[in-house]
């Protein structure tokens, strides 16, 4: 018998099948929801090894809980609670978070030439720099909307607060996040002329 082709079935299938045991159909789910719990996670400790803990602790906790899943939110919004918890529940651990700066390192395209790969570098670096002032829950309320590609009902479910709060944090961090980058952003300019 020949096994189906997981890239092909439907997320729906997929969580049956891995409701049911099949680690594979797991595996597909996974591949398919790492990268941007991963960049959520990494846009909300500043730290990309502390995000990739809180990354595997979410994945192992959600395939333990897997069985138990209902689909009342979407899969990545399940998800995504279990990941923002477990980076909660690492922030706990530590008492006190300090961000090494190399979260978004990498993520300038050498392609531009090292020019205009350096300014990509330095506002990459200021914008996670001033996301790191916020408070965790306004960052997290941001973080998921703007990086985690969430809606404000997903972002509800996730975080198990009210729509409206939804809406007040996310304007609030808007307002916080333009009020902190527009000097740093005009610094940044002046320093590549």
């Amino acid at each position: 018998m020949k096994s189906p082709d997981l890239k092909k079935e439907s997320e729906a299938q997929l969580i049956t099948r891995a409701q049911q045991g099949d680690q594979k159909a797991y595996g597909e789910l996974v591949l398919r929801h790492h990268a941007p719990v991963f960049a959520s996670l990494c846009h909300l400790s500043g730290d990309r090894d502390k995000a990739e803990d809180a990354t595997q602790q979410a994945f192992i906790q959600a395939w333990l809980h897997l069985p138990g899943y209902q689909p009342r939110s979407s899969l990545r919004s399940w998800i995504s609670r279990i990941a923002v918890n477990a980076w909660l529940d690492g922030i706990r651990r530590e008492k006190h978070n300090i961000p090494d700066g190399s979260v978004l390192e990498n993520m300038a395209d050498a392609r531009l030439g090292p020019e205009k790969a350096l300014i990509i570098k330095q506002r990459s670096q200021t914008v996670q720099k001033a996301l790191l002032t916020l408070n965790d829950s306004t960052r997290a309320v941001l973080v998921l909307r703007e990086y985690g590609g969430l809606s404000y009902q997903e972002i509800s479910s996730t975080l198990e607060i009210p729509l409206g709060t939804v809406m007040s944090r996310l304007n609030h961090a808007r307002k916080q996040l333009r009020n902190i980058l527009q000097p740093l952003l005009e610094e940044v300019e002046v320093d590549n002329e």
